[in-house]
């Protein structure tokens, strides 16, 4: 009996070894061939992270190699609630000072706290939050104060007292429960120096699995045209972490390199965009317009020297950027005005439909056609295709475009580049508008020689005047001279791009002698000219149109000249919007333009001319009744 009881119970005991050993089988199989594939990634993600490795933010730097805008190494203060444990009062107390933040909040975020997950079995857990951010763009030597203020952190016990668990605990509290993690500043050292050129950075964040990782962004100027060159390619590193989640060293299996961005170098001399920015600030006070720009032009190579549109804002100060602030020179469009005569008179010269020498009869300053009027400034009788340069008379350009004709002056003003964008690597530039001659009015054909019914940039008639400089060559404009490495070695370089050639090389040195005569007593432009070189140059007073009408009182005034005459190194523009104290290009951006011209000169050592006497215009230097005969 005892026997059959002991056999009964051996094979019980058996039976259940048995089903023990067929569950654990069953279980190793599930975990270990069935479930290998998910637990292997649950593991992984447990116990392996990937860390980015952020590049650094190329430079960018004027013609010259001085710094526009740089990235400075900063850190970014991070914590571990769970290592904090009951002591975030503690840590508040020391931290508060040093970050400048409120002692109360701050340790509100220093507080442990825990959340409601799924788990990759779509299972409700409960996770320790391990991550808060506490302060950005912190100093390195603000961090350093900081980890040494953590290290000698006390809690008013005795440690040596404590079990060894709890000693632990302190010991990570201090070393690991705060820490800081690598970024970068982006800074303007000259403030709003070229600011609307060089342009505004934002900060992009992006949540990856609980942290933020920050990337700078470009927002206007070169810093948005040239984002992927100036960003470069982020690194990473693959390693096991410890229960913290921080990075155990000895077991890194990846490390690639962040390749940081290109240093972008730029046409813009710091010197002349100084220059032009303190002429126009000056002007800005005296005439205190809407707004004023200025440009500076090499018009051999299109090359951008300085680019100024008032107001401006300082990128260190993002609350100074509004759309008042905006970069006027390529996103504005406007009526150019007497400045726009260069393209008929150009275009008329070059197709041998006028010559210097041709008398115009202006009406007296009143001229009707195709039922208007159209207005001089003053009553001029006689005056050749130069005088009505000299002059600016309305009434003679209205009357070489009637004999360019219609097509003719499309096509010219086609030719120098208005209608279209420049191709200037800025964003937000502007094309402007120049019908197709079929939708042309019946006085369009005279309206337009004048400069109105059509509408341009500042750097579109910047440029069209530097094609005239350049033999009559229209160049594109440049602002970005090449992208380099850190170290100074050369990735590319942009060359002078030649556009198209407008009119003859003969047909601009008449445009130039023309054009020199506008800076005389007797030209438009007195208040322009220079002591030791030639200005050549055009005066401009639009009269804004609000709501299709001409509104009596505001304009827009303009001088763009070039120098030394004969042999231009420089072209320069001036354009004052609503000018409160005169408005006549002349009178108001001629002096303007003396200023900055003389500055420049100086600054760039330009050659004088060798006989300023024998290279004046012969409306000054002699007596020439075929040139200008007034009533």
């Amino acid at each position: 009996m005892n026997n059959k009881l002991q056999i009964r119970r051996a094979a019980l005991l058996l039976g259940l070894l048995g089903l023990a050993f067929a569950g654990l089988g069953y279980r190793l199989v599930d975990l270990q061939i069935v479930r290998h594939d998910e637990l292997s990634a649950k593991a992984q993600r447990n116990t392996q992270r990937e860390f980015r490795q952020a590049p650094r933010r190329g430079d960018i730097l004027d013609a010259n190699g001085n710094v526009l805008a740089t990235s400075v190494p900063v850190k970014t203060i991070c914590a571990d609630p769970s290592l904090i444990g009951n002591q975030p009062a503690a840590v508040a107390r020391v931290l508060a000072p040093l970050l400048q933040l409120n002692e109360t909040v701050l340790a509100q975020k220093l507080a442990p706290r825990s959340y409601l997950a799924k788990d990759s079995d779509g299972e409700i857990v409960t996770n320790e939050t391990h991550y808060v951010r506490l302060a950005k763009n912190v100093s390195e030597e603000t961090w350093q104060r900081i980890a040494a203020a953590m290290t000698n952190l006390t809690f008013g016990v005795d440690e040596k007292s404590l079990s060894r668990t709890n000693r632990e605990f302190f010991r990570n509290l201090r070393l690991h429960a705060v820490y800081s993690e690598a970024d970068q500043l982006r800074v303007y050292p000259n403030g709003p120096l070229a600011a609307q050129v060089v342009g505004f950075p934002a900060v992009e964040e992006t949540n990856v699995d609980g942290r933020f990782v920050s990337q700078i962004v470009g927002r206007d100027g070169i810093e948005l045209a040239l984002q992927k060159q100036l960003s470069g390619v982020a690194g990473w590193r693959v390693t096991e972490t410890d229960k913290a989640q921080r990075e155990v060293v000895a077991w890194r299996d990846e490390d690639v390199y962040a390749r940081d961005g290109l240093n972008v170098v730029l046409t813009i001399d710091s010197e002349v965009q100084h220059i032009v920015e303190t002429a126009l600030a000056d002007a800005l006070q005296k005439h205190t317009p809407k707004s004023i720009t200025g440009i500076v032009m090499r018009p051999r190579t299109g090359e951008i020297l300085a680019m100024v549109s008032l107001p401006n804002y300082d990128p260190n100060k993002p609350n100074t950027i509004t759309p008042e602030t905006r970069n006027r020179v390529i996103e504005d469009v406007v009526e150019p005005g007497s400045t726009f005569k260069i393209v008929v008179v150009s275009g008329a010269l070059n197709d041998g439909v006028v010559k210097l020498t041709d008398p115009f009869d202006c009406e007296h300053g009143h001229f009707a056609f195709a039922g208007r009027v159209l207005h001089d400034h003053e009553a001029y009788g006689i005056l050749s295709a130069e005088g009505i340069i000299t002059k600016s008379s309305n009434i003679g350009a209205a009357k070489i475009g009637i004999k360019l004709g219609a097509q003719g002056l499309f096509d010219y003003a086609w030719n120098y580049g208005f209608g279209q964008r420049t191709g200037l690597p800025l964003p937000g530039e502007a094309k402007g508008f120049l019908y197709p001659v079929k939708n042309w009015s019946k006085v369009s054909i005279a309206q337009i020689p004048m400069g109105h019914g059509v509408a341009v940039t500042r750097l579109q008639m910047l440029d069209a005047m530097a094609a005239i400089a350049n033999g009559g060559c229209l160049m594109r404009p440049m602002i970005i001279s090449r992208l380099q490495e850190r170290d100074g070695s050369i990735v590319q370089r942009y060359a002078p791009q030649r556009v198209r050639q407008v009119i003859t090389p003969a047909t601009s040195k008449q445009m130039i002698e023309a054009l020199k005569t506008v800076a005389t007593k007797d030209g438009t432009a007195a208040e322009a000219a220079l002591k030791n070189y030639v200005v050549a140059g055009k005066t401009g007073t639009a009269q804004k149109a609000e709501h299709g009408v001409y509104v009596s009182g505001k304009y827009v005034s303009s001088f763009i000249g070039f120098f030394p005459a004969d042999h231009p190194e420089l072209c320069i523009s001036v354009v004052m919007d609503e000018p409160k104290e005169g408005y006549y290009g002349g009178k108001v951006c001629g002096p303007v333009f003396r200023e900055i011209a003389e500055r420049c000169a100086s600054y760039l050592n330009i050659a004088p001319d060798q006989n300023l006497a024998t290279n004046l215009p012969p409306l000054v230097a002699e007596t020439n009744s075929h040139r200008i005969l007034t009533p």
